[in-house]
């Protein structure tokens, strides 16, 4: 029984320290793709101001303390998965990973995974900073808060990863499978709380966009960060159910794909 196990663990630790040691051979890079998400922190400026003038429900610190928190937990959770899947099919690569005896898949996670660890000193390093020019903005989240944000951050990755792995499955019959991608991502952007937390949103529009996908890739786990009232319990099973959702998607498209790129001589 132990023989698996240790079979999966030999696996798991060589594909994450040789990613790991890929993605350190671009540390500028990983700069830029740090400071690329830095959006909320320039959106943060307009609705700190904002907060000053009008009456949105939140203060000002807290527009800071939940801009802080979507730019820390968009650096867990990007996702670059379709670009890579769509140029190994495209190139015909993936036929080199169909020899392996592992879904390609893993390899795509193991990637993303190990960039994680590669990019956070650059992330801490910001958030160092942001606390230096806001210092009324410091605070210590709870342990529980902390507990749940981080399981809401893995579940987030996770949910984003499959949602855009199921999309690069269309790459076997779409050249530019990134383009659905792109229009998926203007859901992403505006109901995520990427532009603004969904306290903001008229009731009707919140209890809607709350059974969709995005708002739990990016706004539920920053609200459980700095102590918004969210609905812990909706929000699991709804993050859990949209995994189970894509996953079964991808797991659908994958089987049909193989034929298709296999029908096209690869």
């Amino acid at each position: 029984m132990n023989r698996p196990f240790r079979r999966i663990a030999r696996i798991t630790r060589t594909l994450l320290s040789v990613y790991y040691a890929y993605m350190l051979e671009y540390r500028a890079e990983l700069l830029f793709w740090v400071l690329s998400g830095s959006l909320p922190l320039i959106l943060m400026g307009a609705w700190v101001k904002a907060a000053q003038n009008g009456q949105f429900g939140l203060s000002s610190t807290d527009f800071i303390r939940y801009f802080l928190a979507v730019f820390f937990v968009r650096q867990f959770t990007v996702v670059w998965v379709i670009w890579e899947f769509e140029r190994e099919v495209v190139e015909g690569k993936l036929s080199f990973r169909l020899l392996q005896p592992l879904d390609p898949g893993w390899h795509h996670l193991a990637s993303h995974f190990a960039e994680r660890f590669a990019r956070l000193p650059f992330a801490i390093i910001l958030i160092a900073l942001f606390f230096w020019l806001y210092p009324q903005a410091l605070w210590i989240p709870t342990l529980p808060n902390l507990l749940l944000c981080s399981l809401t951050v893995l579940l987030a990755f996770i949910l984003r990863f499959v949602s855009q792995y199921a999309f690069s499955m269309f790459a076997f019959w779409i050249e530019r499978a990134y383009a659905i991608e792109q229009f998926w991502f203007l859901f992403y952007l505006f109901l995520s709380g990427i532009i603004a937390p969904l306290e903001i949103f008229p009731p009707l529009v919140r209890q809607i966009v709350l059974w969709t996908p995005f708002p739990y890739m990016i706004n539920f786990p920053a609200s459980i960060l700095i102590g918004l009232p969210v609905n812990v319990g909706q929000g699991l099973l709804v993050m859990i159910g949209w995994i189970v959702i894509f996953w079964l998607l991808n797991r659908w498209l994958w089987q049909r794909g193989l034929r298709q790129y296999s029908g096209m001589g690869a």
